[in-house]
Parts: structure tokens; C-alpha cells; sequence
């Protein structure tokens, strides 16, 4: 393969990157705001947030592409670059699937914990920062890592806009020089290196968040006195 088409397919892996970065900033984001709206207190609340996460998880990422990419123009009059379109429709569908580990990692929390926020008179704000989040997002980061890796491979469907990804680059290769075997494996190739390098962060936040929160539990527990024996005599 010439330097030209490796530039081409390289051009294709930074279309790639950028399009996982901004889809998955938007994922979490809706992912958070739905799945704290799931356990909200106004049932209203949680039933617009359930609402959408049954819509989302519903509807095919690539109908949705065509969609806000095809659909959105004319009934609205104007037209959205294929990067943010397809950031806008991988970010709503994968956050709709996010939003069930954040509302499942919320409702593992011991209640007790819950309770203890009451007790305290925290606000519903403050048990969420202070008690409930802490806990949960360690526990998170597994299913959350899968996520984005789905998200990744995810992104080859925008190659349906136009849009020069890693996918689109790759199939341009192929129909230059009519070798779909040597392409496609170096294509695969690639996917594959990028999950794994987001494998390998997604468990060193992984392994810093527990970390943080076991230091917090043996350090909470240090300064604990023991109980006193009879006369004093431990």
C-alpha cells in the first residue's frame, strides 16, 4: 500500500477518534442526567426518563443516523455536518444504555447509606454527591468500559453519511487496489488496538476510583478507638 493510502486510512482513524471522544462525552452526560431521573423522587421525572431510554434502546443506531442526518433537514430547515450528526445520534442511543448502569449502580447502594444522608438532613443533591455517587462509580466503570467499546465499533456506521471514518477510508483502499482481504485486516486491526488501549484506561480509572474510595474506608477506620476492657484494660 502506497503512503498516499496509508495517509487516507490514517486521515480515517482521526475521523474515528474524534467522533468516539465527542459521542462518548455525550453519552455519559445523558447517561448520568437519564439514570439519576430514573431514581428520581417525582414520578414524573422518572417517567420521562424511562420513557426515553425505552425509545433509545429501541431504535437502530443506523435508522437513527438516517434519521437526524436525513430526516432532520427538511422538517426543520437546516442541515447538521456529518460529525455532529453522527455524534448527536451515537451519543442519544449509547447514553440511553448508559443511563441503565448508572440507575442500576445508584440502586446497588447499601440504603443503609441512604439513610444515613437523611438522617443527616442532606439534601437529595447532596446524598447524591456526597454518598451515593462515590460508591456507585467505581462499579460503573466495567459495564461503562464494554459500552464504549461497542460505542467504537459503533462508529463505523456513519460511513452511511459520507463521512471519512475508519470504515469509510478503509472500503476507498479497497476499491483502489482490489484487495479486500489485506484492507479489511488491517482495518480490523486497528479497531482492535484502539479498544484495547481504552481497555487499559478504562481499568487503571477503574482500579484509582476503588482505590480512592478503600483509602477513604481504611483511613475512616484507623482513626476508630477501640473499645475500652474492664478498668480501662483493653
Amino acid at each position: 500500500m502506497t503512503s498516499g493510502l496509508w495517509e487516507l486510512v490514517l486521515q480515517g482513524v482521526w475521523v474515528t477518534v474524534q467522533l468516539l471522544f465527542f459521542s462518548a462525552l455525550l453519552a455519559t452526560a445523558v447517561s448520568f442526567v437519564i439514570g439519576v431521573g430514573r431514581t428520581h423522587r417525582l414520578w414524573i421525572v422518572r417517567f420521562l426518563a424511562g420513557f426515553y431510554t425505552e425509545v433509545f434502546r429501541g431504535t437502530s443506531a443506523l435508522v437513527m443516523i438516517f434519521w437526524v442526518f436525513f430526516v432532520l433537514p427538511p422538517a426543520f430547515g437546516w442541515q447538521l455536518v456529518p460529525m455532529w450528526a453522527g455524534t448527536l445520534a451515537l451519543g442519544l442511543t449509547y447514553g440511553a444504555y448508559g443511563s441503565e448502569i448508572v440507575r442500576g449502580a445508584l440502586a446497588a447502594v447499601d440504603p443503609a447509606q441512604k439513610e444515613g444522608g437523611i438522617a443527616l438532613s442532606f439534601t437529595p443533591w447532596q446524598r447524591m454527591k456526597l454518598i451515593l455517587l462515590p460508591q456507585a462509580v467505581p462499579e460503573m466503570i466495567p459495564p461503562f468500559s464494554n459500552l464504549l467499546i461497542e460505542l467504537l465499533k459503533g462508529t463505523a456506521l456513519v460511513s452511511i453519511m459520507g463521512m471519512g471514518d475508519l470504515a469509510f477510508s478503509g472500503n476507498l483502499v479497497r476499491l483502489a487496489l482490489q484487495e479486500s482481504a489485506e484492507i479489511y485486516t488491517y482495518i480490523l486491526l486497528i479497531y482492535f488496538v484502539i479498544a484495547f488501549l481504552l481497555t487499559r484506561v478504562m481499568r487503571g480509572l477503574e482500579k484509582k476510583l476503588k482505590a480512592g474510595v478503600g483509602k477513604a474506608a481504611t483511613k475512616s477506620k484507623a482513626v476508630t478507638p477501640e473499645p475500652a476492657g474492664i478498668g480501662g484494660v483493653r
